[in-house]
């Protein structure tokens, strides 16, 4: 590998410009940065991140901590974070919270303390007030992403404001029998997701004084096997059927499409479906949703925690993440 001072001869610069202007710190003339950066190139010169490391006191480097991530929305929330932070020129750690306890202590006791990364965004992980203070502690900048810590900048989505939104929509097509699949209470985990989203399925109807029906509550575990499950015994022909679903996740929701089309019920003819998360095959089922942009979630994050690093405003992290009433042709009004 090529060294700096090959670098340095090659440009016609000293190493400490090279150092400059390969490190964006410090005054370089444009004219100098890019003979440097056309050698390093020439010479396949990259930065030693052990050395880079020694002399800024920062590893390029951003620990992620997930719940899960073999589940399509963290693994998506997960890209794009990776992504903005890999065009900055951080690296990032994976720190997977899993239901033992003696591993996710380990995460906050040992791991995390080894002085192996600049910042931390925590993705869905419903902190305790000592695991808050353990990161805190770490005089790090540190992000919080899908639900409210009053002592940490968080990112954080309405969950009962988009399942409202999803029911309103079926509400205002005219649909007055509508199911709900989803808040299973096993499948509550952090952040209570699946009973934010029942209690703004419940909130419409009554808005629109429709009366909440239990035997049109499923619950199911946010699949598409278990939506398919739940949504198959809603349309058993043997009880009156809902003119409408709304499923507490995109998965969900498929799982009923695909349901319906195996009883020999038409969407939205007989049926109207909608879900929610903006999932990636959406599109292709044609899926009526409300999209909480899981990539842009990621985004956000890495620029929240880079705008920390950089000592900038950080007014991104403040702000409540956005969603958006996403309509296709799984709904549609009721028929007469």
């Amino acid at each position: 590998m090529a060294s700096i001072d090959e670098v340095a001869r090659l440009a016609g610069v000293s190493t400490a410009t090279v150092s400059r202007a390969l490190s964006g710190r410090g005054q370089v003339s444009d004219a100098a940065r890019e003979r440097v950066r056309a050698a390093a190139a020439a010479l396949g010169y990259v930065v030693s991140s052990r050395a880079s490391s020694l002399a800024s006191g920062r590893t390029r480097n951003v620990g992620v901590i997930v719940p899960l991530l073999d589940q399509w929305f963290f693994s998506t929330m997960l890209s794009g974070a990776s992504s903005a932070l890999m065009r900055a020129g951080y690296d990032i750690t994976l720190y997977n919270i899993t239901a033992d306890a003696d591993v996710r202590r380990e995460v906050f006791d040992t791991f995390l303390r080894r002085q192996r990364v600049d910042a931390v965004i925590a993705v869905a992980i419903e902190l305790d007030e000592h695991e808050t203070g353990q990161l805190l502690d770490l005089g790090l900048p540190v992000i919080g992403v899908g639900g409210p810590n009053p002592r940490l900048r968080t990112l954080s989505v309405d969950d009962t404001a988009m399942a409202r939104l999803a029911t309103e929509h079926l509400i205002e097509l005219g649909h007055r029998e509508i199911a709900h699949i989803g808040a299973a209470g096993e499948f509550e985990a952090d952040f209570r997701v699946p009973s934010r989203r029942l209690r703004g399925f419940e909130q419409a109807l009554a808005t629109a004084s429709i009366a909440a029906n239990p035997a049109l509550l499923e619950p199911a575990d946010f699949t598409v096997d278990g939506g398919h499950r739940a949504a198959a015994r809603l349309l058993d022909a043997r009880r009156p059927r809902p003119s409408a679903i709304f499923a507490a996740s995109d998965e969900m929701a498929i799982g009923a499409l695909l349901a319906a089309r195996d009883l020999g019920i038409r969407v939205p003819e007989d049926l109207s479906i909608v879900g929610i998360d903006g999932h990636e095959l959406g599109e292709f089922f044609q899926l009526t949703t409300v999209d909480q942009f899981p990539l842009a979630q990621g985004e956000r994050a890495a620029a929240a925690v880079l705008a920390q690093l950089e000592g900038q405003a950080d007014a991104t992290a403040a702000a409540a993440l956005p969603y958006e009433l996403i309509v296709r042709s799984t709904t549609a009004p009721p028929r007469s």
